[in-house]
């Protein structure tokens, strides 16, 4: 099974693209994109978009998976997010991809053992957990990752138990 793991941001989307035949993941690709922060907004968006596309056709993924949306304290920055959260789910549709999304608590319990662990914690097991020699860069990415890595263990946790059923 193959995810993209998409961290969403207006100025800097992580994204994470891992490969597991169900005993071992491995990394293909984890990086960030980032528009230009002096492009008008709808040129970030349209930038996102065709980078996300690009990565698809790429490294054909089966599934994304983002986190989900947050209650944040800046409406502006809520809405922005949400709107680019819009362009993920918006390439995975044209795709033909599912998209799944976990919460931020979810996320940091698969990957670290506890909803409550914190930035440096959930990166350094992401990078403990893909063998990775250092700490992926930059944090978007390492939060992609950990995105990915929890669909993988839901998706593998479902498929055992299909089984077994």
């Amino acid at each position: 099974m193959r995810v993209l793991g998409v961290d969403c941001g207006s100025t800097s989307t992580g994204v994470g693209i891992l490969e597991s035949d169900g005993r071992g993941t491995r990394v293909l690709h984890y990086g960030a994109i980032r528009p230009g922060r002096s492009q008008p907004f709808a040129a970030r968006l349209e930038h996102i978009h065709r980078e996300l596309e690009r990565l698809v056709a790429r490294f054909h993924p089966q599934s994304i998976a983002v986190e989900q949306v947050f209650q944040a304290y800046n409406v502006k920055s809520a809405m922005q997010l949400s709107q680019v959260r819009g362009v993920v789910l918006l390439a995975a549709a044209r795709a033909g991809l599912t998209v799944s999304e976990y919460s931020a608590l979810t996320v940091k319990r698969s990957v670290v053992g506890t909803g409550r662990a914190e930035k440096h914690q959930v990166q350094r097991m992401v990078q403990r957990l893909l063998a990775l020699p250092g700490v992926p860069e930059p944090t978007d990415a390492a939060d992609a990752l950990a995105v990915a890595l929890c669909h993988l263990r839901e998706e593998t946790t479902r498929q055992r138990l299909a089984r077994n059923v």
